[in-house]
């Protein structure tokens, strides 16, 4: 792993001149260089045992350079796969080649000689053509440093030409407290690929910077496919490449492939007058901060963990996508969660994970449930996966219950729908969601409780944060048909009121 691009460029090209076949991990996690070396004689980078670099003040040894054969000189990328196992997939240096002169018979005029920015790795194909192979090809200046802030974007880019690489991740969260006129002065291009660019984030673009982002559509097993300007415009495939529909799956044929056949991916399309445009994946690989994550692969390998007995993964959409895992638990699981909590399961959980699986794949939120749910065809599906995990209101515990008074213990924690949005920064429990459930268990608790009529003296003394447990205390008096509430925790008195209710008249 070297996260400068010219020094891995030059590891790159040097490897590739001494004969080397090249491997490019994604990440440097003990169990991939694990898997790693039974394959390769040895790394270079910051890994642990790798070959040091010369010592930049000995004199170099001028070879004569033979051009490299294009068939013969290979690099092989990892890549989930449609299986959910690593894949380490093959690039031939034609392959790329092929893909650079589609690159720049596609863009380059407008780019000229624009220098070349990006805030994605190297360590991936796109990355690795983007911002490093195509450039060098083409002429063009790289910078040495990926730009991982907004900040660090407004500060390097000035007003000379200038294409920026980026990511949807990273392009929806450009703030519009910055003074973007500098970046916009020179700017040629924006470039995104690794998932589908809100269409949001890409009016911010245009806002911001002044060029409509340029969507970048394809795999690491096929390369590049296909390009739009703006989410509302159809795909339209790049240089050199074929496409047709198998039913719904979408088939390419292109020089960016090791042969001429047709190969068949996981993305379902529909055909239109210019392109096609996407319909989502069919398998279980799920874009997670533009990384391709397994959902099979992840669940496979909770499986081998000795607390669980069964498992289900499933991607939470939001503001930002998470993972979540609805599990079983095995006679040992069940006993370290009744003795220790659910915190230090799941934070053992998550450690153990770690050497194993990057960080943004390793389950978020969890649920440790008797039977995964299943519909009526005995199926375990998405939505109920999804479900367990979006309550709209804390689980009640009845501590005291009569016909004129109960005391509720509750729990708010940060799961909760009703914090969604209320606020991203400082999650607060609306109001409203207070009033709602003092309503609803009254009326759960109290048979007698006619239709809603107004509500009087009613008070918000102190915000509710998640990690709060709260007593709702709610008095009941059916001759006036008046409900009385307040809501107080250990620390503070958070809400009261009171709220009338129709009387239910006799028939006459």
């Amino acid at each position: 792993m070297i996260d400068d691009s010219v020094e891995f460029a030059a590891a790159l090209f040097g490897a590739w001149h001494a004969g080397k076949s090249v491997w490019l991990p994604a990440d440097a996690l003990p169990e991939t260089l694990s898997r790693l070396q039974q394959h390769v004689d040895g790394f270079v980078g910051r890994m642990p045992g790798a070959i040091a670099s010369p010592d930049p003040c000995e004199p170099l040894r001028h070879t004569a350079l033979v051009p490299l054969d294009p068939d013969t000189t290979t690099l092989r990328v990892f890549t989930s796969g449609s299986s959910g196992e690593p894949v380490a997939l093959g690039k031939s240096l034609r392959q790329l080649e092929n893909e650079i002169r589609a690159l720049e018979q596609c863009f380059g005029a407008a780019l000229a000689d624009a220098a070349v920015y990006a805030t994605v790795s190297h360590q991936h194909l796109y990355g690795l053509l983007f911002r490093l192979l195509w450039p060098l090809a083409a002429g063009r200046p790289i910078t040495p440093e990926r730009l991982a802030y907004p900040d660090q974007i407004l500060a390097a880019m000035g007003a000379h030409p200038s294409v920026i690489v980026s990511s949807p991740a990273q392009l929806a969260r450009l703030p519009d407290t910055l003074d973007w006129t500098q970046v916009s002065a020179g700017l040629k291009a924006v470039f995104s690929s690794g998932g589908p660019l809100p269409g949001t984030a890409s009016d911010a673009v245009s806002r911001f910077w002044q060029q409509t982002p340029i969507e970048v559509f394809g795999s690491t097993e096929t390369g590049g496919i296909a390009y739009r300007r703006g989410v509302r415009d159809p795909w339209h495939p790049l240089p050199g490449v074929e496409w047709r529909l198998d039913g719904e799956r979408l088939a390419v044929r292109s020089p960016f492939l090791a042969d001429a056949d047709w190969y068949l991916t996981q993305d379902r399309a529909v055909a239109g007058t210019q392109g096609f445009d996407l319909l989502g994946r069919v398998d279980q690989i799920v874009k997670l901060e533009e990384r391709r994550v397994s959902l099979t692969a992840i669940e496979r390998r909770l499986r081998q963990l000795p607390e669980l007995h069964d498992v289900r993964v499933v991607l939470l959409p939001g503001q930002r996508s998470r993972l979540a895992a609805v599990a079983t638990l095995s006679a040992d699981g069940k006993a370290q969660l009744a003795a220790q909590g659910k915190r230090a399961l799941v934070d053992r959980l998550r450690v153990t994970l770690a050497a194993s699986i990057e960080l943004p794949a390793i389950p978020r939120r969890w649920r440790f449930v008797e039977a995964l749910p299943a519909n009526e065809q005995g199926k375990t599906t998405e939505r109920a996966l999804a479900g367990l995990f979006a309550p709209t209101q804390p689980i009640p515990q009845w501590l005291e219950r009569d016909a004129t008074l109960v005391l509720i213990r509750l729990d708010i924690t940060p799961d909760l729908r009703v914090f969604d949005g209320h606020f991203p920064d400082l999650p607060v429990l609306p109001g409203v969601a207070l009033l709602d459930w003092a309503i609803g268990f009254g009326r759960e608790a109290f048979a007698s409780v006619g239709a809603f009529a107004r509500m009087d003296n009613l008070k918000f003394q102190s915000i509710v944060r998640p990690g709060t447990v709260l007593e709702l205390q709610i008095a009941w008096d059916q001759a006036k048909g008046f409900m009385g509430f307040r809501y107080s925790s250990a620390s503070a008195m958070h809400a009261s009121g009171r709220v009338i209710f129709a009387c239910e008249r006799e028939p006459q």
